[in-house]
């Protein structure tokens, strides 16, 4: 049977950029993820969090008052559940495991960080060169999980294999349900169009 239009252009596309570009951003942060546990970041994470309130607008002093209330008494606890969360996400795009709820995690815990431990990218004050890292870090995996949808699953990843073996899978790592194997899809064809009428010219 030969091949429909959408059926050859997915054949003749790659399927390894979408996912080399996640696992480069999987080793990325597997490596922020052994600096988090190194006894430099365990002995300044209490003193980070509390310095990065000083400076920061009076409206935003209960935000930041209530994050150093909660972690001072368990400051090592919390120490090594940051660093533990970034060592699954890492992990979890290296493998391609579970991506969608990765991605949205990882949105969710960037932008925790970057509103605690970052201080909004703030104070912004005279001397200010950035709005922050972990925001950026957001947008990344809004981007990754919105090419998730587009592209669908990613045959480099162990959700490709979990999807073949769990019929319910596809709902932790994809956006969208996959397409079965062996199913053509439709291919778009334009509409037809009538024939010209063309009014006939008398013969001399």
């Amino acid at each position: 049977m030969a091949d429909t239009p959408a059926t050859a252009e997915r054949r003749c596309t790659p399927a390894w950029p979408k996912d080399a570009l996640r696992v480069t951003f999987g080793v990325i942060w597997l490596i922020d993820a052994i600096l988090k546990w190194l006894p430099g970041f365990k002995d300044s994470y209490m003193s980070t969090i509390m310095g990065i309130a000083k400076g920061q607008p009076s409206w935003l002093r209960p935000w930041f008052d209530f994050w150093i209330r909660l972690q001072h008494p368990a400051a090592t606890f919390f120490w090594a559940l940051v660093a533990t969360v970034e060592s699954l996400i890492a992990l979890a795009l290296i493998l391609g495991f579970a991506r969608k709820l990765t991605y949205i995690g990882a949105i969710v815990f960037s932008l925790l960080i970057w509103s605690t431990a970052e201080g909004f990218g703030g104070p912004y004050t005279s001397g200010a060169s950035d709005i922050g890292t972990a925001i950026i870090y957001a947008v990344v995996f809004a981007g990754l999980l919105a090419l998730s949808y587009y592209a669908g699953p990613a045959r480099y990843s162990l959700d490709y294999y979990l999807e073949r073996r769990i019929s319910w899978w596809w709902k932790v790592a994809e956006l969208r349900r996959p397409v079965p194997q062996g199913v053509q899809l439709a291919p778009l064809t334009p509409p037809r169009l009538p024939a010209p009428q063309y009014p006939e010219v008398p013969s001399p």
